[in-house]
């Protein structure tokens, strides 16, 4: 469903679940940066009502799931700590494409976000599935589903904006371009990415 041209290795899950304080606190700053990224999406483009529409909820949402995330930890007595690099984020936005005019950063923005979106879903789900906790098993199904939607707006966005071969073309680019950070990003347990 997800289209990623390279799963995961499940022993990331083993990882994840040796410190869940390191995987909870990733977890919650990837929240806060998803919603930070909408709020920039309706900053640089206020003209495209669609998007606005369908991206503003979002922000609630991820916001929401930011605060979900710190409660999770709160009931373990877990810090936040400080947030990270995010070398999966980083090395995606080397391929965006910067040329082109206002239009074109649009679509690449609206593809980053919806491959952001697919590789979290594909993770919460392998929580969801694989880590030992019952508790933990239900909170990141619950993310895996909200995730999977997303990442299906972004991509619908992308198709009401521009001409779908055009999307399709570029989003298979970056598919290719995805599955080559993953299999050159280390495998670690402290990371959602």
């Amino acid at each position: 469903m997800l289209g990623l041209k390279l799963p995961t290795d499940p022993r990331w899950v083993n990882l994840a679940e040796k410190d869940l304080g390191e995987i909870l606190s990733d977890h919650a700053y990837c929240e806060q940066k998803a919603a930070t990224s909408c709020i920039s999406l309706i900053q640089q483009y206020p003209d495209k009502a669609e998007m606005v529409r369908k991206v503003a909820p979002i922000v609630t949402e991820e916001w929401g799931h930011f605060r979900q995330v710190l409660l999770e930890m709160e009931k373990r007595k877990l810090e936040l700590g400080r947030q990270r690099k995010d070398d999966y984020v980083n090395e995606l936005l080397k391929f965006e494409n910067k040329g082109g005019g206002r239009e074109e950063r649009f679509l690449e923005k609206l593809l980053i976000c919806a491959l952001i979106e697919a590789r979290s879903c594909e993770r919460f789900r392998l929580l969801s599935l694989h880590i030992a906790e019952d508790g933990l098993k239900e909170f990141y199904h619950k993310f895996m589903v909200s995730e999977a939607g997303h990442y299906r707006l972004f991509l619908n966005l992308a198709k009401f904006y521009f001409e779908n071969e055009k999307v399709k073309l570029r989003w298979q680019e970056y598919l290719a371009y995805e599955k080559r950070v993953i299999s050159s990003l280390s495998l670690r347990g402290d990371r959602i990415h």
